[in-house]
């Protein structure tokens, strides 16, 4: 199940341009946070998480979080560098840290659809499928057209056993994205119809 959950996330890892990650290079590097949060700091610490973002997309997993831990160390608030360093993470397998990160960049901008897909696939994957359910129904409704919560959601309640929300779910998500193959299946599973 979730095998299933990265297809619909591998559309938003680490494209958080809309977060506003500068692509200027650090010139610093900071070990523990600092007292005082300055513009210098907030714009290295862009810097970092987008150099974490791009090693990350390479498979340099180990260099990523150095570089995501670096951003975090200059601005603790950098939710691109609390997201993608919860993404690592995950494809680690280490989903208690993931969720930590995830619920930490949700706290910093709630409504967000990214953070919350990433926890709940954590949660489910750690089979804390109420509190996955929870997520996705917070994630459709600050964006009802992400094919992927919905999609996910609908993964989250057929594991519950709850067949009408699953069915329901998958509806949406394939009339929002026809070809999501994932949400075919899922709603077949559920005896649910396309429409």
């Amino acid at each position: 199940m979730v095998a299933l959950l990265a297809v619909p996330l591998g559309g938003c890892s680490f494209d958080l341009g809309s977060w506003g990650a500068d692509k200027e290079k650090p010139q610093q590097i900071a070990e523990k946070p600092t007292d005082n949060i300055s513009a210098r700091s907030v714009n290295d610490s862009q810097g970092y998480a987008t150099r974490g973002q791009v090693l990350a997309k390479s498979g340099k997993t180990e260099e990523a979080l150095a570089e995501f831990d670096r951003a975090l160390a200059l601005d603790p608030y950098n939710v691109a560098a609390l997201y993608g360093r919860g993404l690592v993470y995950q494809a680690d397998k280490q989903h208690q840290e993931a969720i930590a990160d995830f619920t930490a960049a949700n706290g910093l901008t709630p409504q967000r659809v990214e953070p919350l897909l990433g926890r709940a696939a954590s949660y489910l994957a750690l089979d804390k499928t109420k509190e996955a359910a929870v997520d996705l129904d917070e994630a459709v409704q600050a964006d009802p057209n992400s094919a992927p919560a919905w999609s996910a959601r609908g993964q989250a309640y057929e594991r519950l056993g709850d067949k009408t929300r699953a069915a329901e779910s998958y509806g949406r998500a394939l009339n929002l994205r026809p070809k999501d193959e994932n949400a075919r299946s899922g709603l077949a599973r559920v005896g649910g119809k396309a429409g």
